[in-house]
């Protein structure tokens, strides 16, 4: 057992920021399944759909990099939400090669429906919503941070 005067274990598990968001993240996600079961949404589809919500049309590389997802994940939740009649894909009018996404007139409908989503998981998380907001701060600028990161060369 380590006294008051040795230094801390930078290798113990419970340190590791790695191991906290891991975790955080897995019990997030699993937190929102109840709660966006009665849309018929997952929680990938759930965020395909936020950013659709947010802003439409846009291209199916916008929506992949808007969700830091590569194409190949994109792709099945894409396919997933237009059989669910969803979402739609549309040729680019400038440039058939482009593929633009968009909701559904269904899809739309969805997001008066999903409007509670926000205010379930503050209520039943019972964190104050300022302290929800600070938190996705923290995150985001740790993402940026990370990413900063990783396009410096390695050295």
């Amino acid at each position: 057992m380590m006294g008051a005067s040795e230094p801390a274990d930078p290798l113990e598990l419970d340190r590791q920021v790695c191991f906290a968001l891991a975790v955080a993240s897995r019990s997030v996600i699993a937190f929102y399944r109840p709660i966006l079961e009665p849309l018929g949404l997952t929680h990938p589809q759930y965020l395909v759909m936020l950013a659709l919500w947010q802003r439409s049309p846009l291209r199916f590389g916008e929506v992949a990099t808007r969700l830091s997802l590569d194409l190949a994940t994109l792709s099945p939740l894409v396919r997933r939400l237009e059989t669910m009649g969803l979402v739609q894909r549309r040729r680019g009018e400038d440039d058939a090669r482009v593929v633009e996404l968009e909701p559904s007139d269904a899809g739309r409908a969805l997001r008066e429906r999903a409007l509670a989503v926000p205010g379930r998981v503050v209520e039943r998380l019972g964190f104050p919503v300022a302290r929800l907001e600070a938190l996705r701060d923290e995150l985001t600028d740790l993402i940026a941070a990370v990413r900063r990161a990783e396009a410096r060369p390695a050295g």
